[in-house]
């Protein structure tokens, strides 16, 4: 027993060091994403018009996302990066060109924000585990959450696996409601409405993303 809790103390240890990183660091990729999203869908030779109707989102919402007013929510890349035939860790955290990667708690990480559609509202911060790997088709991220009171759900292609690290997390899947203590954690279709936000205060998960 007393092995099995200093092992918890460890790794408790490492995911304060491994979070701690996303409040303090400077977010410098934030505009990147932005410029991703335009690149893209200039590669594809779409309009903002076109891409509007492809996914659903204003041309409005579309044009802010790329001037960096907005920061896309994770759900909402997703659903871009179907609609540019892209993959989705190509606009979150770039492209790789390693066959695998070895995160040191140490080693400085992406850090990127999400903001509510209208970019008034910071609803979670996230870094990404594992963004050198070339060709992945899953995303491992660790997501400071915080409270979301816009009841805005989410939906699109893909699974989800999420675990809570600190906090308390508010969960809605479909017409169901959960909270989530350190240590639960939950697998879902992404294609089932779902919101994900902190109970109250800050919380921290990892999330691991399939596109699909």
């Amino acid at each position: 027993m007393g092995e099995i809790k200093q092992n918890q103390e460890r790794s408790a240890d490492y995911f304060k060091e491994l979070t701690g990183d996303i409040a303090a660091a400077a977010p410098k990729e934030l505009d990147e994403i932005g410029i991703r999203i335009k690149n893209l869908r200039e590669e594809k030779g779409l309009s903002l018009d076109e891409l509007s109707k492809l996914t659903g989102f204003d041309v409005e919402l579309l044009s802010n996302m790329e001037e960096n007013k907005v920061q896309p929510q994770l759900g909402t890349v997703i659903k871009l990066s179907k609609a540019l035939d892209s993959a989705f860790g190509r606009i979150v955290s770039g492209v790789g060109d390693k066959l695998f990667s070895v995160t040191r708690k140490n080693e400085r990480m992406k850090i990127s924000r999400s903001t509510s559609h209208k970019g008034v509202k910071q609803v979670y911060t996230y870094m990404s585990l594992a963004p050198e790997v070339k060709g992945r088709h899953m995303e491992a991220l660790v997501v400071r959450l915080e409270e979301n009171p816009e009841d805005d759900m989410s939906v699109h292609d893909g699974e989800e696996f999420i675990y809570v690290l600190e906090g308390l997390v508010a969960l809605k899947i479909g017409a169901d409601s959960f909270e989530l203590e350190p240590g639960d954690s939950v697998y879902y279709l992404s294609t089932t409405p779902h919101l994900i936000s902190a109970k109250r205060g800050i919380a921290t998960i990892i999330a691991v993303l399939y596109e699909g």
